[in-house]
């Protein structure tokens, strides 16, 4: 603990508060109202104000009894579609033993799904169902692989064919795996999303599916987006890197989740 925080009790202004706040939460996830009344010597009441306005700013994200990090993963998909490129790759190969004889697998838009897709073999009669119009353009030419184009207006940011009409397709499928994308996850709050209809046709998608993957790189670990999505009860599997926190990790361990850890890139 640095000497800053070891300090906290004798600060008094906001802006002192709400930068070691902001340094906690850079430090090690989620941060307690509780505790930091205590070691700030006010008010839990003060304490959340001061989450709020911070949450207010978009420097965090509120959750029951304190604050989460902001999941870093807000940026439109073409930006990050050729980020940490490697290390999505071994998480999407962390994927395929998760893979059986002629399943229907449900992929959600995003960057890593977009790796799980490209390493998925023509050999075990696959079909797939997305909202991804470029995972469906990936998987278009290959014949060993049905594909299912699931309709609906395409948001520019996520990548993501979202609204009544995709949520109304993907009521009508029953996947045997769904590979869901996340903005965030975290232990208690589970997976987040960005906006309400992407959190809405992510909803659908679990309701649709017999068992769900989240593949997340290590920075989506311990953070929070504005919408809730599933608990992690609702995740057979949390695929994470080879190098993610332990810190982080263990709060998952003990769940219904079983975590798989990815090779080395």
């Amino acid at each position: 603990m640095s000497a800053s925080i070891t300090s906290i009790s004798a600060v008094r202004l906001p802006e002192e508060r709400q930068r070691l706040i902001v340094e906690r939460l850079a430090g090690g996830g989620r941060v307690l109202a509780a505790e930091l009344a205590r070691e700030f010597g006010i008010s839990e009441d003060t304490v959340r104000r001061d989450m709020r306005e911070l949450a207010a700013a978009g420097l965090c994200e509120r959750v029951y009894g304190g604050v989460l990090p902001l999941s870093p993963a807000s940026g439109p998909l073409v930006q990050r579609q050729e980020q940490a490129r490697p290390r999505k790759l071994a998480l999407a190969a962390a994927a395929l033993p998760l893979l059986r004889q002629g399943q229907l697998l449900l992929i959600d838009a995003g960057s890593t799904n977009g790796a799980i897709a490209e390493l998925l073999p023509d050999n075990l009669g696959l079909s797939v169902a997305t909202n991804s119009p470029a995972i469906a353009a990936l998987l278009a030419p290959r014949r060993g692989i049905g594909l299912i184009v699931i309709g609906g207006q395409v948001d520019w940011r996520s990548g993501a064919s979202l609204g009544a009409r995709a949520v109304r397709d993907v009521a009508a499928l029953r996947a045997d795996l769904c590979f869901l994308g996340a903005c965030s996850v975290d232990a208690r709050r589970g997976i987040g999303g960005f906006s309400l209809e992407e959190a809405e046709f992510k909803q659908a998608a679990v309701a649709a599916s017999d068992a769900v993957a989240v593949a997340v790189t290590n920075e989506k670990i311990g953070t929070g987006a504005p919408y809730d999505v599933a608990a992690m009860r609702q995740i057979a599997y949390l695929l994470v890197e080879h190098d993610a926190d332990p810190a982080r990790l263990a709060s998952f361990y003990g769940e219904a989740t079983q975590v798989r850890v990815a090779d080395a890139a």
